[in-house]
């Protein structure tokens, strides 16, 4: 199965698409290979650097720091929700790095919902690809695990606290 990238029609994702097939880019614009995470569970978070729920940014890097020999966690920068990430891609980095010491991977600006929604976050929010659930990202800072074999785990809106009990008994 090819690779599919942000150009790609909904139609090409099929419930046969691994997420290790779909194409996203880092903050530096270049492609990130999903693969090289097989055997960890990956946590995809749609992260705003203006938005009330920001610092956790903090517990992330925290989890991260934890967990990093079993868990990738990967920041999908949004902003669809109060335009709460205006930056571009150089912004966006150096306001994760000077203000939380991100080490986890960020990745390009992308769209989480909507026409222009992203192939990743098609795939994190509709049953017939994930093969688990159908959900809404609701606001910023929505978190989606997956386990080491690209299974989709579960989902966790904004609330739910990078540290909660309900993400790391996952883990």
């Amino acid at each position: 199965m090819g690779i599919f990238n942000s150009n790609t029609k909904a139609h090409a994702l099929s419930p046969k698409t691994s997420i290790y097939n779909i194409a996203i880019k880092d903050i530096k614009g270049n492609l990130i290979d999903l693969n090289s995470y097989k055997g960890k569970k990956i946590l995809f978070v749609n992260v705003a650097s203006e938005c009330g729920f920001t610092g956790q940014y903090k517990e992330l890097q925290e989890l991260y720091n934890n967990y990093q020999e079993e868990l990738m966690i990967i920041g999908v920068p949004c902003n669809q929700f109060g335009g709460q990430e205006p930056g571009d891609s150089s912004e966006i980095e150096s306001f994760c790095q000077v203000n939380y010491g991100v080490t986890f991977l960020i990745t390009e600006k992308v769209d989480v919902k909507g026409e222009q929604q992203h192939p990743l976050y098609k795939w994190l929010t509709k049953k017939e690809l994930n093969g688990k659930s159908n959900s809404t990202v609701k606001w910023n800072f929505q978190k989606y695990l997956i386990d080491e074999n690209g299974k989709f785990i579960d989902y966790f809106y904004s609330l739910t606290k990078p540290m909660s009990s309900k993400i790391i008994k996952l883990i």
